[in-house]
């Protein structure tokens, strides 16, 4: 090890290392004021016998989405107190909805996957009430759903509601896939091949469902759809939005949001009554939607930007340790931390720093760009050229959090320096 890492690199580290001791002062008095508070509250999660964890990974949904804004939270408690008709209440949201986005219409689902499957038995039984009731059995009906990039792992919810996969890998491929029985066309592009797509499906006059799921913020992806003219897209609510993590919207084309809630509840009998969701969701997201529509981004990615570059500063006074911050463009954008080193010379990988993370206190969940999983393992594969790296996204990381995971990640690595020293 000490022919790996370079006098130079010591130099800079120790260096590093003086210009970040006002933040170990910070942490020995947050965590001292952490001990008294925890202590005091108690916690849900520890009395059932689970760890919580520090979300340094994102939204992602089996560390449990987001956490809810403020103003969901208030907006779900108050509207637990009371009865209302949800037929009234989807559509008087789908109204308000429509107003924000620009798109003719709109409903509450969910989870982006439940909007996928509206949207699926929208297209293929409309508002037939024999068509509904037949599916997921599509006999003599339109059936196919072409999926313009290749298969995800979402796709499940496609076939939930009785759609037939057509894959067409490129934009090239489109024009071919559609035939007499498609019925949608499915993409998770979001730039402008979504535009590209448009010209082939308005021609073929085949509906196009770009699923946005985590494209928000920015907000400008929750009205960029409605002015392309894209017939439906599906937004996450429990992710970026801030919104209850089991929430999603479904915006697009009037008839076809008036089908995908004909296909869903409260109606009994429709394939979609499965995929519920309650008053205090639509209410929920709603208020996320009114939030973000409001927001101070710039403001928000400025603070966000603050915490990873706290975890930055501690973790690179190890040497031989680098890092690096960007915003993720078309999904998860916000600002993310990238943490470097050379595995070998350090004997320790990517894959072991987020385990050792894990299973430390407290409990850390990291990103790695190979390492979600949630993921069912045929769908684990790595991409040819994908090269795991460790990384911190900002969003997630609550107040203070910061600098708990900057020391941490600082141990882990300065152990496994040393060890190699």
């Amino acid at each position: 090890m000490s022919n790996t890492v370079s006098n130079g690199a010591r130099r800079r580290a120790f260096l590093k290392l003086m210009a970040a001791t006002p933040l170990f002062a910070t942490m020995a008095t947050q965590s001292f004021a952490k001990t008294v508070s925890s202590k005091a509250m108690g916690n849900a999660y520890e009395k059932l016998g689970i760890r919580p964890l520090i979300n340094a990974r994102g939204t992602y949904t089996y560390v449990g989405g987001s956490l809810e804004l403020p103003e969901v939270r208030r907006a779900v408690e108050a509207a637990s107190h009371q009865f209302v008709d949800m037929f009234e209440l989807q559509h008087a949201a789908g109204k308000r909805l429509a107003e924000i986005s620009g798109a003719e219409f709109g409903m509450v689902t969910a989870g982006a996957a439940a909007a996928m499957s509206t949207a699926v038995a929208a297209v293929i039984a409309g508002t037939d009430p024999d068509k509904i009731w037949q599916l997921p059995d599509t006999t003599g009906l339109k059936n196919e759903v072409v999926m313009l990039g290749g298969r995800n792992a979402f796709d499940s919810a496609l076939r939930l509601a009785g759609g037939k996969l057509v894959l067409a890998p490129t934009q090239a491929d489109l024009a071919g896939a559609i035939g007499p029985r498609t019925c949608l066309v499915y993409t998770t592009f979001r730039d402008e091949r979504v535009q590209e797509a448009l010209k082939v499906t308005k021609a073929a006059g085949v509906p196009l469902l770009v699923d946005a799921s985590s494209s928000v913020p920015p907000f400008e992806n929750f009205t960029k759809f409605a002015k392309w003219g894209v017939d439906l897209y599906a937004i996450s609510g429990g992710k970026g939005l801030g919104g209850p993590q089991c929430s999603g919207l479904l915006l697009g084309r009037k008839d076809l949001i008036e089908a995908g809630m004909a296909n869903s509840a409260p109606w009994e009998g429709a394939v979609c009554r499965a995929m519920k969701v309650g008053k205090d969701e639509i209410m929920g997201i709603l208020a996320a939607v009114e939030y973000w529509s409001k927001a101070d981004l710039t403001a928000l990615n400025k603070e966000w930007r603050g915490r990873v570059e706290r975890v930055a500063k501690l973790t690179e006074t190890v040497p031989g340790v680098t890092t690096s911050i960007e915003i993720p463009v078309g999904s998860n954008s916000y600002p993310t931390l990238t943490v470097n080193w050379d595995e070998a010379a350090f004997g320790l990988t990517v894959a072991q720093c987020v385990e050792k993370l894990a299973a430390g206190t407290p409990r850390i969940e990291a990103l790695s760009t190979l390492g979600n999983r949630s993921l069912l393992p045929p769908l684990r594969k790595p991409k040819p050229g994908v090269v795991n790296k460790l990384q911190v996204v900002s969003m997630t990381l609550q107040p203070g959090e910061d600098l708990i995971v900057g020391r941490r990640i600082r141990e882990v690595l300065n152990k496994a320096r040393k060890a190699r020293a």
